[in-house]
């Protein structure tokens, strides 16, 4: 848990601090000082707004586990982080190489209209949508337990990472293209969204809410359990011990969803989103090459006209 939330961490923060950062230094350079307190009220408003809902949801996570509802609400956080957390890695590969200048041009409209109300709700929000999305973040991979994963090493190393790094990134001395840098860190938030999706899938399989036409492809829990008590189960039944410990797979089911005894609709759901994954990626790269390849003909088509 605590692994998946420094990289969920990290990553959230670093977002946030990175447009939060390109905001401020554009208003400082442009000689417009006075407004970056405007911008600083929106961050700290929507810190503690992220808190609030951290609080709210853990109140309705309380309300579902007194209900004995709270296993369809777990399912799910899971389903919809993934989604996010999918969206979250396409959504800065995009937009990582044009963020400094849709930042930049936002920002000249509201100094040029005098907006200083929407220069608020603009870091508000933007700071917001990185809070809210670490809360259901935070509920998938623990299970609803929000304030173990906010009081946890992992969540507090995260976010000093995160503010090490954006600072150097300002201050000049990283020069790791933005672009590089978030495909990086997102190839790990994919493994993670990758295991949630089929942890999401094993739980309504614990419970019946679908079936499975093949419940274990296979069982290596011989070489490595998912668990502890699939470690003891394990040596008690058979007398030998598993070669590796049930802690490195409580782990690796933790930060990828390991099973040790997969269904075949988990085995399925797990490479076929890697295989979305690669198909979606892959269809961005060919629009970019076609669209690159239409502006080159354009340009001779011009230069010979001309």
């Amino acid at each position: 848990m605590e692994i998946q939330a420094l990289l969920i961490t990290f990553r959230e923060v670093l977002e946030a601090l990175l447009i939060v950062g390109i905001i401020v230094t554009y208003l400082k350079r442009m000689d417009h000082r006075k407004y970056t307190k405007y911008v600083w009220l929106g961050a700290g408003l929507a810190v503690l707004a992220s808190i609030g809902i951290a609080m709210l949801f853990q109140v309705v996570f309380t309300g579902f586990a007194a209900m004995g509802s709270e296993i369809y609400l777990k399912i799910g956080i899971m389903i919809v982080s993934t989604i996010l957390l999918t969206q979250m890695v396409f959504w800065m590969a995009s937009h990582s190489k044009d963020l400094k200048g849709n930042m930049e041009g936002k920002m000249n409209k509201f100094i040029t209209t005098g907006n200083i109300v929407g220069m608020v709700i603009h870091s508000f929000l933007v700071v917001l949508r990185e809070g809210v999305e670490t809360v259901f973040f935070f509920a998938a991979i623990t299970g609803g337990n929000i304030g173990a994963a906010m009081q946890g090493w992992g969540a507090i190393t995260g976010a000093l990472i995160a503010i090490l790094v954006s600072y150097f990134f300002f201050k000049g001395t990283m020069r790791v293209p933005l672009k590089t840098f978030f495909k990086v860190t997102g190839a790990f938030i994919i493994l993670i969204s990758a295991g949630l999706l089929v942890q999401a899938i094993s739980m309504m399989q614990d419970i019946n809410l679908i079936g499975s036409v093949m419940p274990h492809v296979y069982d290596i829990t011989w070489l490595l359990p998912e668990h502890p008590i699939d470690y003891e189960h394990y040596l008690r039944d058979t007398g030998t011990a598993p070669l590796l410990s049930g802690d490195i797979g409580i782990f690796l089911k933790a930060l990828f969803g390991y099973s040790s005894m997969p269904s075949i609709e988990e085995v399925i759901a797990y490479i076929g989103y890697f295989a979305a994954i690669y198909l979606l990626t892959a269809g961005k790269g060919e629009a970019k090459s076609a669209s690159a390849e239409k502006k080159n003909q354009a340009e001779v088509l011009e230069s010979k006209i001309g």
